[in-house]
């Protein structure tokens, strides 16, 4: 079953080209809404599995947004759909909840192939978008900051795996074990790590120097 799509953006014209997109690439778009109240009826009505969300716009601005539709829906997945690339902009989007950060200034073949990466459990978000946040992140860190995460010596493995951006398969195949298995130690790591999503535990990787050399 095609994931079900709810999209969030106040410039109607843009709206139409990424549904048109989204169905023309086999996607099922059950709604719109024009800011982030609008996105916060829309998703309580129609619980879409993924929203894509505009950064800047009235009424509500997507990132608030994101923060309540993840705190009331957490099972709903929230991608911002911005042509902001202010580091702390993607931070903020992060925290809030967010499970990937798309630029407009992708092409459609590219957008499109990352988002059916949600479907394998990739975040979707663009390489240069990654190598961005790696960078902020560094920068932001203090360098005497230590680890205090309780991770097993087999969670620090797959966490390092995740901030290569594999996918769950690659992972499993790589450590010899199941899918769900994977999903698990992700799960307990993120719980351990007190972040929300694969982003934030990337970005904790990054600080710590957790990501392998291949």
């Amino acid at each position: 079953m095609p994931l079900r799509f709810l999209v969030v953006d106040d410039h109607a014209l843009f709206r139409d080209g990424m549904v048109s997109l989204l169905k023309a690439a086999g996607m099922q778009v059950v709604g719109e809404a024009q800011n982030g109240m609008e996105a916060l009826t829309e998703a309580a009505r129609l619980r879409p599995d993924v929203i894509l969300m505009d950064i800047d716009m009235p009424a509500m601005n997507g990132i608030e947004a994101t923060r309540k539709i993840t705190e009331a829906l957490p099972e709903i997945r929230v991608v911002m759909l911005t042509v902001s690339q202010e580091d702390s902009k993607l931070v903020d989007a992060l925290r809030a909840g967010a499970k990937g950060y798309l630029l407009k200034s992708l092409n459609s073949d590219e957008f499109v192939h990352l988002l059916r990466g949600l479907e394998k459990g990739v975040p979707p978000m663009a390489s240069s978008v990654t190598a961005r946040l790696m960078s902020y992140i560094a920068q932001q860190s203090s360098p005497s900051e230590t680890r205090n995460d309780n991770l097993t010596t087999r969670e620090v493995e797959l966490l390092g795996y995740l901030g290569l951006g594999w996918p769950n398969k690659s992972i499993a195949e790589r450590l010899g074990v199941s899918d769900n298995t994977v999903k698990y130690h992700i799960k307990n790591i993120l719980q351990k790590l007190n972040v929300s999503n694969r982003a934030e535990a990337v970005a904790y990787a990054v600080r710590h120097n957790l990501i392998p050399k291949l």
